[in-house]
């Protein structure tokens, strides 16, 4: 669908105690009631035709209805401003609804990444100390049974109605969860007796620029999770981005695969469209389902993880698929390989990019990179230059720093490295966070404070370095380099993305992943290598031989002579993408001293 032809009106000039995310669907509600807003793709049965998906579906006008008469429920239950408040639903009508209900009201969502583990997710839990949890049946019998958030939860809500055999049982778990259907059914009894009352919309809370506006989880897919504090000021500076930068336009039609993005949709005046799939493991998606909601929509944006990229460019290239609709594909959320977007782009039209975004939880986006520019950067990045990942997006300023594990109470422009330089990678800018929840020792590492601006600037635990033109290129985690030593002295420093991508370029290497491993003499690099196919014996010797001369031809490989095949590297759930190094450099230690 072309973006509608009326031009949307401005919004009032945000003030400091006028934020509230809600806002723009409150215009979009008034000015667009009747425009698609969001649809949700169901399948009845396994076998897939378009016959068998069904969809969903909400205009903008009803979305903001509906979210006023869940915020006036939750309300009603005993859910009121200033709480926190995990979300526990499934990308569906109810998952937006209810979030939008808990902006509106003033309520903190608490958003977690089921694909973190059940330790972490305790974990976040205790650290969030939520005061309601609004969840699908799964969600509360977890809840009930591994004791998240006990202590501190005191309102609890079940999305989905129990009318299955089992409903009696399942209740049993969820003591004192009373279903989403019923909290609205007596709340609408309420406005009913006030006839003014049951017209009136919510009264939409207003807050400061900078007041919490939400909790959001990190994956934990290098670390301990943290919960990254959201304003609604953040939001905002997201949403101006998006239009300014990505050049989303109202009307727009969003194939939404992440469930926090597809939420930016109805803000921008853009309606979302979810399909079947588990957010949490796009990588098992089923293409098919996802280029049938493409079809329907005529979606004009896709916001895809480079894992899902990847799957969706292979199965496009098997079914000779195309997506004539679509103007832009995002892909954020781990570096994705230039051969799948270079796959994923055969499906597009030739003006249509991938634009690839750099930025995380804690600062969202940082910068970008549209395709053709990605792909000139092929054979240096190929040759151990990084990644580059573009420039800053407007309103971010962008320094890399010296590498060191101490924390920096205050900026000075002395920091800052010449370009060509690699180091820690700080941002700047209105998206970028303030602080940890409950977590003032991660927030003092991350963050800096900056006397000329008053704004903080956020490590972004990257390494990295600018070029002359102002590029910014990745060399992987902080965490991730590999400091060389030789009887106690300090011998070379090795990056991860120059190194891999170096080796990766071999055609029996699948990926690799750079780890440090000791040795009585000191500590060296190894790289683990999972191959494309199997190899005998003799074949993995001339393997590492291979990758050995390889590794003398660069500067940034010199000096890597151990090479270690794992079967099935471990990996992040989500983006199928993320190394989970640290295991990797366990089992390489472990096999070396053995």
């Amino acid at each position: 669908m072309s973006p509608s032809s009326a031009t949307p009106k401005p919004l009032t000039p945000l003030r400091e105690g006028d934020a509230n995310i809600c806002r723009h669907l409150k215009q979009a509600a008034a000015q667009y009631p009747h425009q698609l807003a969001v649809a949700v793709q169901r399948s009845h049965r396994r076998a897939l035709s378009q016959r068998e998906l069904r969809y969903s579906e909400l205009d903008f006008v009803s979305l903001d209805r509906r979210s006023d008469a869940l915020a006036f429920a939750l309300n009603a239950h005993g859910i009121t401003r200033g709480m926190k408040a995990v979300l526990m639903v499934t990308p569906s009508l109810e998952f937006f609804a209810l979030t939008f209900a808990l902006f509106k009201a003033g309520v903190i969502p608490i958003l977690v990444d089921p694909g973190m583990g059940m330790n972490n997710l305790k974990q976040c839990f205790i650290e969030a100390a939520p005061d309601a949890f609004i969840g699908i049946p799964k969600a509360h019998i977890a809840r009930r049974l591994l004791g998240w958030g006990k202590g501190t939860i005191q309102h609890v809500v079940n999305v989905t109605e129990l009318t299955s055999p089992l409903a009696a049982a399942l209740q049993t778990f969820m003591t004192g969860a009373r279903s989403l259907a019923k909290v609205q059914r007596q709340a609408e009894a309420r406005l009913k007796s006030d006839p003014s009352a049951a017209l009136t919309p919510y009264p939409m809370v207003k807050l400061h620029i900078d007041e919490m506006a939400a909790i959001l989880f990190t994956s934990g897919s290098t670390g301990t999770p943290k919960g990254v504090v959201y304003s609604h000021g953040m939001f905002e500076a997201q949403i101006q981005a998006l239009k300014q930068d990505y050049g989303i336009r109202h009307g727009e039609r969003d194939l939404a695969t992440f469930p926090l993005f597809s939420l930016f949709g109805p803000a921008l005046g853009m309606a979302s469209i979810v399909p079947e799939m588990d957010a949490s493991k796009p990588i098992t998606a089923n293409p098919q389902r996802l280029f049938a909601a493409i079809e329907r929509y005529q979606c004009s944006n896709m916001f895809v993880n480079p894992a899902l990229l990847d799957r969706l460019g292979r199965a496009g290239a098997a079914l000779n698929h195309k997506l004539p609709s679509v103007e832009r594909v995002i892909s954020a959320g781990a570096p994705a390989t230039i051969a799948s977007i270079a796959c994923f782009s055969k499906m597009l039209n030739p003006t249509a990019p991938v634009l690839t975004s750099y930025g995380a939880t804690e600062s969202l986006p940082v910068s970008m990179l549209g395709s053709t520019e990605l792909f000139s950067t092929t054979t240096i990045t190929d040759t151990g230059a990084g990644i580059c990942v573009g420039r800053a997006i407007g309103g971010v300023k962008l320094a890399i720093i010296g590498i060191t594990e101490q924390p920096i109470a205050d900026w000075d422009c002395a920091l800052a490295l010449e370009p060509g330089e690699i180091g820690e990678i700080v941002v700047q800018g209105p998206m970028v966070s303030r602080a940890y929840y409950q977590r003032p020792s991660a927030t003092l590492a991350a963050k800096i404070w900056d006397e000329t601006t008053q704004c903080y600037w956020h490590r972004m635990g990257d390494v990295g370095y600018l070029d002359p033109q102002g590029r910014l290129w990745m060399c992987g985690r902080k965490a991730h380099r590999v400091d060389a030593t030789l009887n106690g002295q300090w011998v070379k420093r090795y990056f991860s993305i120059p190194c891999e991508r170096i080796f990766n370029t071999h055609p029996q290497v699948k990926r690799s992943a750079l780890v440090g491993v000791n040795l009585a003499s000191g500590r060296v690099p190894l790289l683990c290598i999972e191959l494309e196919g199997a190899l005998t014996g003799d074949d993995q010797q001339q393997l590492f031989l291979d990758l050995g001369e390889l590794a003398q031809q660069f500067e940034q490989t010199q000096g890597i002579n151990r090479f270690l095949i794992h079967p099935h590297f471990p990996v992040d759930v989500r983006h199928n993408a993320k190394i989970f190094r640290e295991k990797l450099a366990s089992w390489a230690q472990s096999r070396l001293d053995h």
